[in-house]
């Protein structure tokens, strides 16, 4: 933790706040319109579009799985302050170039320039830190989902409401919020790294998959945790894989009606997140509170693939929500396996296992739902192994407890 006095550091925690809340912002707007805006390319070919956008999302995550230990190591050597307004910079002008996108091929690079540029939940992560003592850090991401939340309920509805006069306009609003926030950033938000605390040089040699894989590996308890952390973020990508193109077809929901929805995901989302996560640790410790996630978790993808209707659909939402209390868990118990400057190297590593997660799962959760189409299979089957992932994340995450985790340094 830095020495500033505790209001500076109180002003800069909701500095961050907004800063991740105006950044999922503009991720937000885009999820119900890119889905559409690829089966407009393809003619209405759902099923060709289902493949496309499950490769969309592989790439994105490609770049994700590279570029976030590189990231991490910049702003362990540089500080967080620079990566941030970086990133935001390169988002806010790649939804520009993605809305001027003439085809298919321009709109896929977009996804891997924004996949590169994408960091800045990772570092916030790094951020909080850096200005939060160990024992408060879970909490502290805690309110972290809840501005991610804030953002999905904004975001969504905007876009639903933009997609249903031109495809294209979300695009544009997500650039808007992207820029403001490189423009807020610039003005407000301060360096949460002291100079003493960071790498004399950039750790290149860690700056890599293979790097930021080996400093997960270095003791059983991280990597147990690790593992079970990959786990639920594989799962987590059957949302943004399935939900718009399963409830269109289970549901016959239009854009609009999708960007409600996932409004009011993102209204639970953040009722948990800022809500229940701090009081929850603060009750029951992050090992229960990660228990209990992610069985609420698995029950709620259960009845996601089982729901007969949109409503008896909607009504999992909670569960799933109750699942948001997982990843401060997660996060909380791994910053105290890390030092003062490694808090980068760590959320950059975390971050290349949510990119490989990110790289896999559109692949598999997306080609599950194409086959369930061409075979008359069970739509559900996607969100049904979502479940099972859950179930397997807490079996690691109950071996993660057991090895223990040393004293925070």
């Amino acid at each position: 933790m830095t020495s500033a006095p505790a209001p500076r550091r109180e002003a800069a925690f909701v500095f961050i706040l907004v800063t991740v809340a105006l950044d999922m912002l503009a991720l937000g707007v885009m999820i119900p319109v890119l889905p559409k805006l690829v089966t407009q390319f393809e003619g209405g070919d759902l099923r060709s579009a289902a493949q496309l956008v499950g490769l969309f999302g592989f790439a994105w995550a490609a770049m994700q799985f590279v570029f976030q230990p590189v990231l991490g190591a910049l702003s362990d050597h540089f500080g967080r302050r620079p990566v941030v307004l970086a990133s935001n910079l390169g988002l806010g002008l790649d939804y520009i170039f993605m809305a001027l996108a003439p085809s298919l091929p321009f709109l896929f690079l977009g996804r891997l320039i924004s996949g590169a540029t994408a960091a800045s939940v990772a570092t916030a992560n790094a951020y909080i830190a850096d200005i939060t003592p160990p024992e408060k850090r879970a909490g502290r991401f805690g309110l972290i989902g809840a501005a991610f939340g804030l953002g999905f309920i904004l975001g969504p509805a905007i876009g639903g409401a933009l997609g249903n006069y031109d495809l294209r306009l979300p695009f544009w609003a997500a650039a808007a919020f992207s820029l403001a926030n490189a423009l807020y950033g610039f003005f407000i938000l301060p360096e949460s790294l002291a100079p003493e605390k960071r790498t004399p040089k950039v750790a290149w040699r860690g700056a890599n998959v293979g790097g930021s894989l080996a400093f997960l590996r270095r003791e059983p308890a991280l990597t147990l945790l690790a593992g079970a952390l990959f786990l639920s973020y594989l799962a987590h990508e059957s949302l943004p894989a399935l939900f718009v193109l399963y409830t269109q077809q289970r549901f016959d929901w239009g854009v609009g009606d999708t960007g409600w929805a996932l409004a009011t995901v993102g209204v639970a989302q953040t009722i948990v997140s800022g809500g229940l996560v701090r009081p929850a640790i603060a009750r029951l410790g992050e090992k229960t509170t990660l228990a209990i996630a992610l069985v609420a978790g698995a029950l709620g993808f259960l009845a996601f693939a089982f729901a007969p209707t949109g409503a008896l659909f909607m009504a999992a939402t909670p569960l799933v929500a109750l699942w948001g209390m997982a990843n401060p868990s997660f996060q909380g118990l791994a910053t105290k396996l890390a030092g003062a400057s490694e808090q980068g190297r760590l959320q950059g590593a975390l971050g290349s296992l949510r990119g490989f997660s990110g790289m896999t799962g559109p692949l598999i959760f997306s080609q599950i739902f194409a086959l369930s189409l061409t075979a008359d299979f069970f739509t559900g089957a996607g969100y049904f192994a979502a479940g099972l992932l859950l179930s397997a994340s807490l079996w690691l995450g109950s071996k993660a407890i057991v090895a223990g985790a040393r004293p925070a340094r």
